[in-house]
């Protein structure tokens, strides 16, 4: 298997992060919101579309400042 270059790790990372954040979320939030009937699975599809860009640009974004607090606030 091919392997990534660590330059590439916090890509990777705000990448898989976002993505399955954005999937549980918007699947259940597309659910409680609109239910699980008809057109459950299109609709979630057409909320992930829209969550995973914004997700990801929030990952990149705010990973190293949550990094950095988790660091102040827990002790070594």
């Amino acid at each position: 298997m091919a392997r990534i270059p660590p330059r590439f790790a916090p890509l990777l990372f705000a990448g898989l992060m976002s993505l399955t954040m954005a999937t549980v979320m918007s699947g259940f939030l597309t659910g409680v919101n609109t239910g699980f009937g008809d057109g459950y699975v299109s609709r979630w599809l057409n909320a992930l579309l829209l969550a995973w860009p914004v997700a990801f640009a929030v990952v990149l974004l705010v990973a190293g400042r949550i990094r950095a607090l988790v660091a102040r606030l827990t002790t070594h």
